[in-house]
């Protein structure tokens, strides 16, 4: 069965930048990783190996910071929903 997205997804391209930071912690080290995709609604976002990430943090991308919840992980990516 299809369902309709709620939200459209791009790929960051043009003006968008492919990269962004997770703040975990204000007193923690940002963590880089890739945006796949983004929209309004959410994100999939491609962490390095080894990445341990909490269920809640911040993204900070394309100058905005947006609180997150990780809603699913599959290997390196997860998504994550604002």
């Amino acid at each position: 069965m299809h369902q309709e997205r709620r939200f459209i997804r791009i790929r960051p391209s043009g003006n968008l930048s492919r990269t962004a930071k997770i703040i975990v912690d204000p007193k923690s080290p940002v963590i880089d990783c890739g945006v796949v995709d983004y929209s309004a609604g959410g994100a999939c976002l491609q962490v390095a190996p080894g990445t341990s990430l909490p269920k809640r943090f911040e993204l900070f991308y394309s100058g905005t910071k947006k609180k997150c919840r990780v809603v699913w992980t599959s290997g390196f990516r997860l998504g994550v929903a604002f």
